[in-house]
């Protein structure tokens, strides 16, 4: 899907969840251009001796070998966004376990189909793969993966299942689940 829409200024970005201080520094180690940030509103406003403030987001270079401290920022989210394609998509995939995560892929360009009364579509034109979970807020987790195509959401008539539709044959696939909004 990725392929049929791809165009020069395409992009691919990277987050997964990281619910241990043992796996910060396994995916600090593995992800060295990453980032990694707290989303937990009960963080602590100081952060320990020693540990960056996570409430924003913190190169994994300038994580300490020491990430015992980290304990009360957790989970983390690790990070790389804005990426060539197919940069970082494969390593990423293999390093994150069995945590939720995802990769998306923007800047894609759906083809306009006319005899299908469906119109051109760059603004919207994503694909997110979801390892581990079916939600795109990395909440729900599954035991499989979930591949999301993004169309632009018209008036409740049906059009973007129709693009949506469209979009699988394209590629030799089915839409398989209703749609997820966001």
């Amino acid at each position: 899907m990725v392929a049929f829409g791809v165009q020069p200024t395409s992009e691919v970005s990277v987050e997964a969840e990281v619910p241990t201080a043992a796996e910060v520094g396994r995916l600090r180690d593995a992800l060295p251009e990453s980032w990694f940030t707290c989303w937990n509103m009960d963080a602590p406003a100081v952060p320990p001796p020693g540990i960056p403030d996570l409430t924003c987001p913190v190169p994994a270079s300038e994580l300490p070998d020491n990430l015992a401290d980290t304990q009360v920022y957790l989970p983390l989210t690790v990070s790389m966004l804005g990426r060539p394609l197919g940069s970082i998509e494969d390593h990423f995939a293999a390093v994150t376990g069995p945590h939720p995560a995802e990769i998306r892929w923007s800047s894609l360009s759906w083809r306009e189909a006319p005899e299908r009364d469906l119109y051109g579509e760059r603004t919207h034109a994503k694909v997110t793969l979801l390892l581990n979970c079916d939600s795109r807020l990395l909440d729900a987790r599954a035991d499989t993966h979930l591949v999301l195509v993004h169309v632009r959401r018209h008036n409740g008539d049906g059009y973007e299942e129709r693009f949506a539709g469209w979009l699988a044959e394209q590629i030799g696939q089915k839409v398989i689940a209703a749609p997820q909004h966001s």
